[in-house]
């Protein structure tokens, strides 16, 4: 950005009460940031990557989690009730990608008196946050701000970007919003399987955030989604799997061949990966995203490694 750019935005800010996110490391209480091809990029990140909150950070897009936020949030509660947004730990029966199952034992403590429970798990397996550490930027093998597999495994192994810096930041507690893909699916008589490749493509998105009386641009562009918002999009596959009539055809499902690569057997419905949904993904500058589908985006990635996982963290 040029020195006379710089100023300007600087009187755009006095003038409208701004505050403009322009050089990296941002700070996480502006009030306005750059769109995705405007961002400053760091020569030493892979390609596509907003690596803006400096070079010790942990916590990426959760920087946006301030407590102005998180305030402002809660202003907006009208009802009080509370959702629990987590599966029961053996759902699914058995995990796709071929993950370990859900292993629950009691151990006896004092003859009848006393239990213990043990658990086994993956946690990868069924309702979980993909952390910093899970996927890398799969042609350089980066995960975010420049950790590598060695500072994961091995002699020199640490806790660079463990999920315990969330924690200890305050958790993930904000204003969320749901787009349910599936009931205006439903409504609108498009007929999909969740457990094949199904794309949702941002128009899509787009028309069912209008369908449920939302803006789904951000606010920045005269939509209705704020900074540091919890996305969640309901593709229907959890109410697929409870529609599944037995073990066995959940266990064919499951048991689909699995590979990294276009040609994998494992096939979910998610959003599409198109550069609109990058940029949209981008631009709202949600702090989060979720979904009920055991991939975010729809599995296998159609651009090849350039999976949104991996090439686009949040």
């Amino acid at each position: 950005m040029s020195d006379a750019q710089a100023r300007l935005n600087q009187v755009k800010d006095t003038l409208t009460f701004n505050k403009t996110a322009t050089t990296i490391p941002f700070d996480p209480s502006c009030t306005k940031f750059p769109i995705r091809k405007d961002v400053p990029r760091r020569a030493d990140a892979p390609p596509g990557a907003a690596w803006v909150w400096g070079e010790e950070d942990q916590l990426g897009r959760l920087n946006l989690v301030t407590p102005a936020r998180v305030k402002a949030a809660a202003a907006e509660i009208t009802m009080g009730e509370t959702i629990s947004l987590n599966l029961p730990l053996n759902v699914p029966e058995l995990p796709a990608f071929h993950r370990e199952t859900f292993k629950h034992e009691i151990k006896d403590l004092a003859e009848g008196r006393a239990f213990d429970d043990l658990y086994t798990l993956n946690t990868q397996s069924g309702t979980q946050w993909d952390g910093f550490r899970h996927v890398s930027h799969l042609a350089t093998g980066t995960f975010y701000n420049n950790t590598h597999a060695s500072d994961i495994i091995g002699e020199k192994a640490n806790l660079k970007n463990s999920v315990h810096h969330w924690s200890e930041h305050g958790g993930i507690a904000g204003r969320g919003v749901l787009l349910d893909y599936r009931a205006y699916a439903d409504k609108k008589g498009i007929q999909y399987d969740s457990f094949i490749d199904h794309r949702i493509p941002y128009e899509e998105l787009y028309l069912c955030g209008k369908d449920q009386g939302l803006d789904i641009r951000p606010q920045a562009q005269g939509g209705d989604i704020k900074i540091g918002d919890l996305l969640f999009i309901r593709s229907g596959f959890v109410n697929q799997y409870h529609q599944v009539k037995s073990s066995e055809e959940w266990a064919k499902v499951a048991a689909r061949p699995h590979a990294i690569g276009p040609e994998d057997g494992q096939r979910y419905a998610g959003v599409a990966q198109e550069e609109k949904m990058l940029d949209w993904l981008h631009d709202c500058y949600f702090a989060a995203v979720a979904g009920d589908s055991p991939s975010f985006e729809a599995w296998p990635s159609n651009r090849g490694e350039k999976c949104m996982t991996g090439y686009s963290k949040l």
